[in-house]
C-alpha cells in the first residue's frame, strides 16, 4: 500500500492532492486511491492529515462495512497514530483488529510491525503467530500475500532468541534470497555495522545488498498480474454497447473458462502473484475516456485490467482453501472452476 517512489523524486503533498482528486473521479476506486494518498501524507510528515483520510474512509455515509478492507484501513490508522503520540488510541485499535481476526494478511502484518517498531517484541510475535495460525493452518501452499506474515514472525522470533518451529522452517523454505533469513534477521548484525574489522563490514555489505535485491524484486511487481473478469450482466451490457468486442467474448461461459485457463498457464510458467480484477461498464468507459480511446478498442482491455490491479482492485488467485469461486457462482472454488486444480 505504500508509495514506492523515493522521497527525493516526489512532492508527496502534491501527489496526495492528485490522488484525492482522482478518487473523486473514480469513486469505485476511492478506497485504494485515498489509502495511497494517506501514505504520501505520512511520507510528507503530515500525519494528522493522513489520519483525516483514514477517518474519511471509516466514517463515510455508506459505512465501513462497504469498504473492501476496513481492517486494513484501521490498521494503517493505528500505525500512523502511534507515530505521532496517540499511543493509547493506537493500542485500542490494534486490540480491536486482533479480536476481529480478519482473513486478510495485511492488517496482521501492519499492526504486528507497529508493535515491533515500538519494541513490543513479545506482543508482535503473538500477533504474527495469531495471523499465521488463522490464515495458514492446513494451507499447503501459502499465497504470495501471506509471505510477509511468515517473514515478519521469523524476524521477531530471531530477535527474541526463540528456537525455530515449523512456521519458521516454512518461512525459510519460501525465502528466495541467497542470504538466509537467519542471517538477514540476526540481531548481531546491528553490532557489526559499528565494527572496524574490514572482513565483518564486507560481509555485512554483502548481506545488505542481497536484502536490497530481494526488496527491489518484491517491488518490481507491487500488484498482481491480473486477468480481467466481467460478470454476466456487465458482459451483456458491454457487448450490447460495443459489438466489436464480441470477438473477444463469444459467450460468458467461454470467458470464464478462458480466465481460469490463462491463470493456470501463467502459474505453470512460474509467474507468481496472480489475481483477478472485475470490470464494470461505467468504470471501463471512464477509463477509456481518460486514455482518449474508444471503449470498443480491444487493445484497451489489458490496460484496463492492469490499471484496476494497480488501484488495489485485484483478488488473489487461486482462492484459499474452502473459499468461494472467483466467478461469483457461490460454489466453493474446488467444486467450480478449480475442480481440476
Amino acid at each position: 500500500m505504500r508509495p514506492d517512489t523515493p522521497a527525493e523524486n516526489v512532492d508527496h503533498t502534491a501527489e496526495a492532492a492528485r490522488l484525492e482528486r482522482t478518487a473523486g473521479l473514480y469513486p469505485e476506486d476511492a478506497e485504494a486511491l485515498l489509502l495511497q494518498a494517506a501514505a504520501h501524507l505520512e511520507l510528507a510528515g503530515d500525519r494528522p492529515a493522513a489520519t483525516t483520510l483514514y477517518d474519511r474512509l471509516l466514517t463515510s455515509s455508506d459505512g465501513p462495512e462497504t469498504l473492501d478492507s476496513p481492517h486494513l484501513v484501521r490498521a494503517l490508522k493505528a500505525s500512523n497514530l502511534w507515530e505521532y503520540g496517540h499511543e493509547a488510541e493506537a493500542r485500542a485499535i490494534i486490540d480491536g483488529i486482533r479480536a476481529a481476526a480478519p482473513r486478510d494478511p495485511a492488517p496482521w502484518v501492519i499492526v504486528a510491525e507497529s508493535l515491533e517498531s515500538h519494541d513490543e517484541l513479545e506482543a508482535a510475535q503473538e500477533t504474527f503467530t495469531e495471523g499465521v495460525t488463522l490464515l495458514l493452518k492446513n494451507v499447503t501452499e501459502p499465497p504470495y500475500v501471506s509471505h510477509p506474515l511468515l517473514f515478519g514472525r521469523h524476524r521477531v522470533r530471531r530477535m527474541l532468541g526463540a528456537s525455530h518451529d515449523d512456521w519458521d522452517v516454512l518461512a525459510d523454505t519460501l525465502h528466495s534470497s541467497p542470504v538466509s533469513l537467519d542471517e538477514l534477521h540476526d540481531p548481531k548484525r546491528v553490532w557489526s555495522l559499528g565494527s572496524d574489522n574490514p572482513a565483518e563490514l564486507e560481509a555485512e555489505i554483502s548481506r545488505l545488498r542481497a536484502e536490497l535485491g530481494a526488496y527491489r524484486e518484491a517491488l518490481s511487481r507491487p500488484f498482481p498480474v491480473a486477468v480481467l473478469h466481467w460478470p454476466a450482466t456487465e458482459l451483456t451490457e458491454l457487448i450490447a454497447a460495443y459489438p466489436s468486442l464480441e470477438a473477444e467474448y463469444p459467450t460468458h461461459e467461454e470467458h470464464l473458462g478462458t480466465i481460469e485457463a490463462s491463470l493456470r498457464e501463467l502459474a505453470a510458467s512460474g509467474t507468481g502473484n496472480l489475481g483477478i480484477v472485475t470490470g464494470t461498464v461505467p468504470s471501463y468507459e471512464a477509463f477509456a475516456a481518460s486514455e482518449a480511446s474508444s471503449p470498443g478498442d480491444a487493445d484497451l482491455l489489458p490496460q484496463y485490467a492492469t490499471t484496476l490491479a494497480a488501484r488495489g482492485r485485484a483478488v488473489g488467485w487461486p482462492p484459499e482453501r474452502g473459499a468461494s469461486c472467483w466467478c461469483g457462482s457461490g460454489h466453493v472454488y474446488t467444486e467450480c472452476h478449480g475442480v481440476e486444480a
